[in-house]
């Protein structure tokens, strides 16, 4: 990591994400000395500030250095104050960094029009399970942007999981709708299981740890094994047995897919709203 990341990084914004993203930037070897952090909640709201006494943080870019100059700008504020807290950071342009959001709904071009048409900036989608490690994110790069600026944001951002990119910006929206609000998806089928397992009369915290189990172990199959999904599902379910009988009704007309289908529908048309 640190034959490509040797340069400085300021984050702005160390609520959840942004401090999942620094949790795993020390982990993987950032040296805190190279990191400043623009926070307005203050030091005591970012937990690694306790274990990395070197670790800088300030309120507001205005007590950012002026001998500091950062390879990497991060961006990791809520979606309702970026435009407010963008255009301050144009400051940095003539340091060339490669500016990186994680802000849900912002496209490159609207980073660009607050910052300047020849800022570098890679768009990244991450999700909540960057905070244990095991996150998914989705890069576009903007027109322009050079391989070098891609790789430090590959290796900033798989700090915190798996990494793809795209091509069309277009996708980031559907991106959103599958990984972005994902885990959401399946932390209500943890609770729907849960709550039925009561309905058939297993004691409460019985079915809790039922279904989190069930979930987090069929997720773990998921990601080590190579079998498809598909193949999974069709592996455990036995011909007119128990799985089967649930799966019919799962998977008839009206069913998981088409609700599946319809909900990413929804979150994909309103990330797109929110884009605007």
């Amino acid at each position: 990591m640190l034959a490509i990341m040797r340069g400085t990084i300021l984050l702005v914004g160390c609520g959840k994400m942004g401090g999942a993203l620094l949790e795993g930037w020390f982990k993987r070897g950032i040296n805190p000395v190279d990191v400043m952090i623009v926070e307005p909640a203050g030091r005591t709201a970012i937990s690694p500030c306790g274990k990395h006494p070197a670790l800088s943080c300030v309120p507001v870019v205005r007590d950012v250095p002026r001998d500091f100059h950062p390879d990497v700008v991060v961006f990791a504020v809520k979606p309702q104050i970026f435009d407010a807290t963008v255009p301050e950071y144009a400051r940095f342009l003539s340091d060339r960094p490669v500016y990186l959001s994680v802000v849900a709904g912002k496209t490159t071009a609207a980073v660009r029009a607050l910052l300047g048409p020849t800022a570098e900036v890679v768009r990244a989608m991450p999700n909540t399970p960057a905070s244990v490690g095991k996150g998914i994110t989705v890069c576009y790069a903007a027109p322009g942007i050079d391989d070098l600026h891609c790789q430090i944001c590959n290796v900033l951002m798989s700090a915190v999981g798996k990494v793809s990119w795209v091509k069309d910006e277009a996708l980031m929206d559907a991106v959103t709708a599958v990984s972005g609000s994902g885990p959401a998806y399946v932390f209500l089928l943890a609770e729907s299981m849960e709550k039925a397992g009561i309905e058939a009369g297993l004691p409460a915290d019985i079915a809790s740890e039922l279904a989190r189990a069930t979930v987090a172990g069929a997720g773990a199959m998921l990601e080590q094994l190579n079998d498809s999904a598909s193949d999974l599902r069709t592996n455990v379910t036995s011909p007119g047995g128990t799985t089967a009988a649930a799966l019919n009704v799962l998977m008839a007309s009206g069913g998981v897919q088409d609700l599946m289908t319809r909900a990413i529908a929804a979150a994909t048309q309103r990330s797109r709203e929110l884009a605007k």
